[in-house]
């Protein structure tokens, strides 16, 4: 059920009206990565100027130690407020 409502707004993230704002897309980011990959153990990004990479990474890490499913919770509620 969670998997399936999950795919689903993996779909629907693609088909929002108002693209949304650079904090809201760096959580969808970190919880979809939290979801399909669990814990960040990559090494930072070593170049000080790739803010984008910088910013993804410290973001998927803030989510250590969320359970997959809970993500996928997150992730979905989170579609759907901007659905709304």
């Amino acid at each position: 059920m969670v998997q399936t409502d999950f795919e689903q707004a993996k779909k629907d993230v693609e088909l929002l009206s108002e693209r949304p704002s650079n904090e809201t897309l760096l959580l969808l980011y970190a919880l979809y990565k939290q979801a399909t990959e669990g814990d960040n153990n990559n090494t930072p990004p070593e170049n000080p100027f790739d803010f984008v990479s910088k910013a993804k990474y410290e973001a998927w890490k803030e989510q250590i130690g969320k359970s997959k499913d809970d993500a996928m919770l997150e992730y979905i509620n989170l579609v759907q407020k901007l659905k709304n």
